[in-house]
């Protein structure tokens, strides 16, 4: 009980899913650039920072089930937010095989290590903040 009131009051929870969901367009980055010439592949792509800011816009309403056969309504609670690997519906193909542009998946790849690193250190200093708090220093 304590360790979740503890838990929920600092960033861990958003930097959580941030990690969850870096290491999964991490994983569909490397497939888009394992297929590159593979023909007919689809590249994939992750949705998660859109559905991360509504759950964060704190001027948005929210909405209770007090059923679970209920719609959902207003923003998501941020436990509820999880990344979605998905294939767009894009009909251009760089390389003539498939929708694969390698550069923008260097791109892609790079963006996304400098976005895991900092997460990972955001972490990191919250879980020092938390450790020297319970130590009382």
């Amino acid at each position: 009980m304590v360790d979740k009131l503890l838990y929920k009051n600092t960033p861990l929870p958003v930097l959580e899913k941030s990690l969850d969901a870096y290491a999964l367009r991490h994983k569909a980055i490397s497939s888009n650039i394992a297929n590159i010439n593979t023909p007919g592949y689809r590249r994939k792509e992750v949705k998660f920072e859109e559905e991360l800011r509504d759950a964060l816009h704190k001027e948005k309403i929210r909405g209770y089930k007090t059923d679970p056969k209920h719609l959902k309504i207003g923003r998501p609670l941020i436990e509820e937010v999880k990344p979605v690997a998905f294939t767009p519906d894009d009909p251009t193909t760089p390389s003539g095989e498939n929708n694969v542009d390698i550069d923008e998946e260097m791109v892609k790849l790079v963006n996304n290590q400098i976005r895991f690193y900092y997460a990972a250190k955001l972490s990191s200093l919250s879980f020092n903040k938390l450790r020297s708090a319970i130590k009382g220093k």
